[in-house]
């Protein structure tokens, strides 16, 4: 079978159900500082699981529930940030007395105001305590349902295209696809947003920020893995191992696929 889209042959003898987007990886040089930042800038529980990484999640959700805000997971490593990030998130504003006191808010838990040539916008670019960009947006209806995450930004250069292998990984719909911008959101239109903006600059290093996927419980793992390597993707390491494979989306962008849960 062809699935529009995707640009290749799809084996539909292989599972129809996705993987689903399980949580956002963040490397650091002081996990246990970032973590507590995100935790208070966000208000939700920092759980530290095991040594090197710290689980960041909202208090009312599960950590992996589909479709809810997806948890952070804040892992410790060596190497220091160079660069952009091309994965980042956007908070939401009800207002803009409430964009404004966000911003002064989180500027009192560390944050700082940076600059990576957005020139003049509506939305405030923030950094954490480690250089790591974020925005506070400008109130916007489409984001009125939306948890304190609006949306998780990748940097794409075909957005539209990129959006394709998205959906097709997570199971999310592609609601908005224009040259230069493409969202997605999970079928009950609820939740935080998974959007595409397109950027100039190609990827050039690892990510410091990338995207987990995770089969659904009973499903099997390298099948799944099989089933986003035909929908585009390829292998980047020998992570298998560890309980999880390394793949890369097909503009380069590391995302790892973990056990079923």
């Amino acid at each position: 079978a062809f699935r529009p889209g995707l640009g290749r042959a799809f084996d539909a003898s292989l599972p129809a159900m996705p993987t689903r987007l399980d949580c956002v990886v963040l490397h650091a040089n002081d996990a246990p500082r970032v973590a507590a930042f995100w935790g208070k800038a966000l208000g939700w529980t920092v759980t530290e699981e095991r040594g090197g990484w710290h689980l960041v999640a909202p208090y009312d959700t599960p950590a992996w529930a589909d479709g809810g805000p997806p948890p952070l997971l804040v892992l410790q490593v060596p190497d220091r940030k160079d660069g952009k990030n091309r994965v980042h998130l956007d908070l939401v504003s009800a207002s803009e007395q409430a964009q404004q006191a966000t911003v002064e808010r989180l500027l009192g838990l560390g944050a700082t105001p940076t600059d990576i040539g957005q020139g003049e916008v509506a939305w405030a670019v923030l950094a954490d305590p480690e250089g790591n960009e974020f925005c506070v947006l400008d109130p916007r209806d489409r984001y009125a349902a939306s948890p304190t995450v609006a949306a998780v930004v990748l940097d794409a250069a075909d957005p539209a295209g990129l959006a394709a292998f998205w959906s097709e990984a997570t199971g999310w719909p592609v609601v908005e696809a224009q040259p230069r911008y493409a969202a997605l959101r999970h079928p009950d239109r609820c939740g935080t947003w998974l959007e595409l903006v397109a950027v100039d600059a190609g990827k050039t290093r690892k990510h410091r920020v990338h995207l987990d996927l995770a089969p659904r419980s009973g499903d099997d793992h390298a099948v799944e893995v099989a089933r986003l390597v035909q929908a585009g993707a390829r292998h980047v390491d020998g992570q298998a191992r560890a309980g999880w494979t390394v793949l890369a989306d097909p503009e380069g962008n590391e995302v790892c696929v973990l056990p079923p849960r």
